[in-house]
Parts: C-alpha cells; sequence; structure tokens
C-alpha cells in the first residue's frame, strides 16, 4: 500500500469516525431535550393524559372553533413526546388529578372542571361570571382587576399546578375569550423551554395579554406577571360587620 492510498483510507476512517460520534452527540442532544420536555408536561413515552373540552358559550354540545384549535396545538406536544391522549368534555371529567397530567381549556363560564381547579389549586382569583356588565369574567388576583376590552386587550391564566412530588401536573388555559386559550396553548407549545427553565417542576401561575386579537388572532401574547404566589393565597375573607355601637368613641 502506497503512502498515498494510506492516507486515502486514513482519511475515509477519520471522517466516519467523526461523523458517527457528530451523529451520537445530536442523538444525546435530541434524546435529552425530549426528556426534558416529557418531565416538564408530565408525559413519559406510552403515558396517557388528558384532555378536558369545555363547551361553546350558548351552544351546548359544541366547541369554539378557536378552542378546537387551542386542542389540536396540545395534541401536537403530546404526540411529540410519544404520550396517548384522552379527549373528555368538562361535565363528564368526574376524577381526580395528580394520577394523569392534564390539559383543562377554557374558563369557569364554559368549563365546570376549570371553575374546580380554580376552588381547589387557585384559591387566590377570583372571575366574575354572572355581572352581563363590563366586569364580566373579569379577573381579580390580588388588589388588580384586569377587565376585557373584546378584541383589543383580553386576558389568559396560563398554570402549571401539582398536588405533590410525584403528581403529574394539571395545565390550565384559562382565557376571557376562546381565542385567548388558543392564545395560552401555543404560548406554553413556544416558550415551554423557558418556562422549564425558571419553573422547573413547580407550580406556576401567568397572567397573560392577548393584544388586539381582532387583527392578530392568538400570536400577540404579552407576559403580564408571574402571579402564582397571590393565586396560590386564598383570598381574605372580608370583615364581618361590627356590631351597633362597637368602634364608637365614649361620650365626653
Amino acid at each position: 500500500m502506497t503512502d498515498d492510498v494510506r492516507n486515502i483510507v486514513l482519511g475515509v476512517i477519520a471522517a466516519g469516525i467523526s461523523a458517527s460520534l457528530g451523529w451520537l452527540a445530536r442523538t444525546y442532544l435530541v434524546r435529552r431535550k425530549l426528556r426534558r420536555k416529557q418531565a416538564f408536561f408530565g408525559l413519559p413515552t406510552h403515558s396517557e393524559c388528558l384532555l378536558v373540552v369545555n363547551r361553546y358559550a350558548g351552544a351546548e354540545g359544541s366547541v369554539h372553533r378557536h378552542d378546537v384549535f387551542a386542542l389540536l396545538e396540545l395534541s401536537a406536544l403530546i404526540k411529540d413526546c410519544g404520550a396517548k391522549t384522552q379527549i373528555v368534555t368538562h361535565d363528564v371529567a368526574q376524577q381526580g388529578f395528580g394520577d394523569r397530567t392534564e390539559f383543562c381549556v377554557g374558563g369557569p363560564t364554559t368549563n365546570q372542571r376549570a371553575a374546580a381547579h380554580l376552588r381547589t389549586l387557585l384559591p387566590g382569583i377570583r372571575i366574575t361570571t354572572g355581572d352581563p356588565g363590563p366586569d364580566r369574567v373579569a379577573y381579580r388576583i390580588g388588589s388588580e382587576h384586569y377587565r376585557m376590552d373584546r378584541g383589543t386587550e383580553e386576558y389568559v391564566l396560563l398554570a402549571r399546578l401539582t398536588v405533590g412530588q410525584e403528581a403529574r401536573p394539571v395545565f390550565l388555559f384559562c382565557g376571557q375569550r376562546a381565542i385567548d386559550n388558543q392564545a395560552a396553548a401555543r404560548y406554553v407549545v413556544r416558550h415551554h423551554e423557558k418556562l422549564m427553565r425558571k419553573h422547573g417542576d413547580k407550580s406556576f401561575c401567568l397572567l397573560l395579554k392577548v393584544v388586539n386579537s381582532e387583527a392578530y388572532g392568538p400570536d400577540v401574547v404579552e407576559l403580564i406577571g408571574d402571579v402564582t404566589r397571590v393565586a396560590l393565597a386564598p383570598v381574605p375573607a372580608d370583615p364581618a360587620p361590627a356590631p351597633d355601637g362597637e368602634g364608637e368613641g365614649e361620650g365626653g
């Protein structure tokens, strides 16, 4: 074998080794990224999760098209993790939480299960459901009120909630309108790596603002803030009225 042939053979072998090492490194990074994603969403390979569907306000038995889009985006994420999906309507999802990851779409006016999660897991948040006036579906978080300006300024809660070290999370997408639910679903799909780095496997609750949905749809979203601390703390009870005469100054 001449020196030239030997150099060619050695070069081919070196190139093959380099390509193999590069492929192994890329495969390792892809798998590590997938494992972190699965851990954040509580979706190991072949696991099962729950998609809880709300109803179209004023149309029993139907689902708003923006909620369908939200479910489609979440379904793609679940498929990427190698998990399986069970879809149930909000009024038949009568089971506990923590055994399976749950994605719950909709606010308390259209989703009974979301209303239960808010009462149980996010007691510090109040949402106006009965007032037909300007405060309808307004959020009260601590001392702040967030009213909906339809099509211009709308709000949605995005929460990841756990109740124990080994429990699977509940993801809550609670918007003032259906398009806001889709915006929150798209936000978590796009930004899950950033959320993972910041929150890890802890519970969190974010308040997002959907900007000018009439023009931009669910695409333009601003993070108003992390409201986890306030949301997890029960709202103090209103003080009882003082009995007649109590607290009055003594006569001179």
